[in-house]
């Protein structure tokens, strides 16, 4: 292991952000990460992952500790169901292909998020209907200052909307070392249910769609409306879809009766936060490098040389553009550091 000083970060977040780690190490290796944790236990440390989820405004003065272990594997199946581990540091698309190549079925809604696995839980990350709580069985972790390894169950998660555990009580506590999924084996539910989803299975006159044929029509959804991260700076959504009760919907919904909204429950109703930018007339919006994604309002984007703060002002400018209008308050979804 090879501790760098003074290292650029820009290759490690899918913003491209400039900034500079005081201190940066990659680990490989459960012995690895408990080597740096005991040997550096009294220094400030930040934990990197894939670098999809977060927007750097600053340089990072500690030891960021980047979680690059590999490896997934089989741990038992049946005729039903397999489960399958897979450590933090793989790639997040790449697993998901893996395990439909595999025909293990549950994550193909969720091919092409950005990331790695082992922050798919801290986010509860989901799309086209579905969760990483829906085939979360556990995560292995280790606690920062003992260096102990704990498995958390699905429970233990507290999985919310882009809510855990790990965004709360045990923040900065512990760090994910591996995932394990429950996914079919057979007799796979497959669901199609959002609109775009079923357009593209029509478009292609898929009737009896495979998990490969829905992972295919969400790939082709995401790049039609997402910028790749490697052409353009980006951490895909960088709002929260709000949740509103449904007292506070109707005054809306009264005001702008073509709200688009989603019923969640009796109580509740969640509105999509790229319909309030989009219809807050700031698709498409850009100052100077920093941008709101000509296809997708939901998505901020670098379009070279924006900073951290840049990206950052134009969020809260987003924020406050569609509270004005909707008075709804819509929160990020990125973590900002």
């Amino acid at each position: 292991m090879q501790i760098h000083t003074n290292f650029s970060l820009k290759n490690y977040n899918t913003f491209g952000i400039e900034a500079k780690a005081k201190q940066f190490v990659a680990v490989h290796s459960i012995d690895e990460l408990k080597t740096v944790l005991e040997n550096h236990a009294t220094e400030k440390k930040f934990i990197l992952g894939g670098g999809s989820n977060m927007l750097l405004t600053q340089d990072i003065d500690s030891l960021v500790i980047h979680i690059d272990l590999k490896g997934k594997k089989i741990l038992k199946e049946d005729d039903d169901f397999v489960w399958v581990e897979s450590q933090a540091g793989e790639n997040w698309h790449e697993f998901v292909l893996w395990t439909i190549d595999q025909n293990f079925g549950g994550l193909e809604n969720m091919s092409l998020i950005p990331g790695n696995v082992g922050t798919t839980p801290v986010q509860n990350i989901g799309a086209y209907g579905a969760e990483i709580k829906d085939t979360f069985v556990s995560c292995e972790a280790m606690e920062i200052t003992t260096q102990k390894m704990k498995s958390f169950s699905k429970e233990e998660c507290r999985f919310g909307y882009r809510e855990s555990i790990f965004k709360h009580e045990v923040k900065d506590k512990y760090i994910i070392t591996s995932v394990t999924f429950k996914l079919t084996n057979r007799n796979h539910k497959i669901s199609v249910e959002y609109g775009d989803i079923k357009a593209e299975l029509a478009k292609n006159n898929i009737e009896k769609p495979s998990l490969k044929d829905v992972s295919n029509a969400v790939i082709t959804i995401r790049n039609s409306k997402l910028p790749n991260p490697k052409e353009l700076g980006n951490s895909g959504s960088f709002f929260k879809n709000p949740i509103l009760s449904r007292e506070q919907f109707l005054k809306v919904q009264e005001q702008f009766p073509d709200v688009k909204h989603f019923d969640i429950s009796e109580t509740e109703v969640k509105v999509p936060a790229g319909w309030l930018i989009e219809h807050s007339g700031l698709k498409g919006y850009r100052k100077d490098d920093a941008g709101v994604h000509k296809n997708q309002a939901l998505v901020l984007v670098n379009y070279g040389k924006a900073t951290g703060q840049d990206i950052l002002s134009l969020s809260k400018y987003v924020q406050k553009t569609v509270f004005d209008k909707y008075g709804i308050a819509i929160e990020a979804e990125v973590n900002v550091i």
